[in-house]
C-alpha cells in the first residue's frame, strides 16, 4: 500500500488539496467538543475506562481531521485506528461492567469481535445503499445485542445502548448517502456522519458513566 497516495472517496473532495474538504474537516471539532463535555461529566469520578474512552474520542476527531485534510493512507489509519480502539475498549468495558464478566472473559469478548465483524460485514455488504458502510453495521448490531441482553438486568443501561445503536444506524445511513446524493447536494452528507457519530460516542460514554455511578437498585 502506498501510504502517501491521495484518497478521493467523498463527495466534497474535488481536488487533492489540503482544504478540499472544509466541511468534512471542520465538523471533526464535534468529536473534540463531545470529549470535552464528557470530561466535564466525568470530573471527580474514578472511572479509568471512561476517561480512556474520552481521550480516544478526542483522538478520533484529530485522526478524522487529518484524514479529511491530507486524505492519504497514513491519515486514513489515524482515523480508523482511533475508532477501532474506542470500539474495543468499550466492548471490554461493556462485557466486564455491564454483563458482569471477569476481565478474562471480557477480553475473550474483545477478541471475539474480530470473527464476528468478519462474518457479519460480508452479509451487510449485500444490502443496498449502506453496503459502503458495511464495516460499521456489525458495531450497531452488537450494541443492540448488548442492549437486549441487559433489558431485564439493567433496563436503563439497555435503553441507553439501544438509543446509541439507533443513532449509529442513522449516522451510517447518512455516511452511505454521501456519494449517491452528491449530484443534488455537492457538499455531501459525510459531515452529518461526523456530527451524529460524535454525539453517539459521547452518549455511549455517558451510558457507561451512568451505569457505573448508579445505585445497584437502579440499573446495575
Amino acid at each position: 500500500m502506498d501510504w502517501y497516495q491521495t484518497i478521493d472517496g467523498y463527495c466534497e473532495r474535488l481536488d487533492p488539496g489540503y482544504w478540499a474538504e472544509p466541511v468534512n474537516a471542520l465538523t471533526n471539532l464535534c468529536f473534540v467538543i463531545a470529549a470535552l463535555v464528557m470530561a466535564w461529566r466525568l470530573r471527580g469520578t474514578s472511572l479509568p475506562l471512561g476517561w480512556a474512552m474520552t481521550v480516544i474520542l478526542a483522538m478520533i476527531g484529530l485522526g478524522s481531521y487529518l484524514f479529511h485534510t491530507h486524505a492519504q493512507g497514513w491519515s486514513a489509519l489515524t482515523d480508523t485506528g482511533s475508532i477501532a480502539a474506542f470500539i474495543l475498549i468499550y466492548l471490554y468495558a461493556a462485557s466486564r461492567d455491564f454483563l458482569g464478566l471477569s476481565p478474562l472473559l471480557a477480553s475473550v469478548c474483545v477478541v471475539g469481535f474480530f470473527p464476528f465483524a468478519a462474518t457479519m460485514t460480508p452479509v451487510f455488504s449485500m444490502l443496498p445503499v449502506v453496503n459502503v458502510s458495511a464495516g460499521y453495521l456489525p458495531v450497531a448490531l452488537l450494541i443492540a445485542i448488548y442492549g437486549l441482553i441487559l433489558r431485564k438486568k439493567a433496563p436503563e443501561t439497555a435503553r441507553g445502548l439501544l438509543v446509541g445503536a439507533a443513532i449509529l444506524l442513522v449516522s451510517i445511513v447518512l455516511r452511505s448517502l454521501d456519494m449517491p446524493l452528491c449530484g443534488a447536494f455537492p457538499v455531501g452528507t459525510h459531515f452529518l456522519w461526523h456530527i451524529l457519530n460524535a454525539t453517539m460516542l459521547g452518549w455511549m460514554i455517558e451510558v457507561y458513566r451512568c451505569h457505573m455511578l448508579a445505585p445497584p437498585s437502579h440499573g446495575r
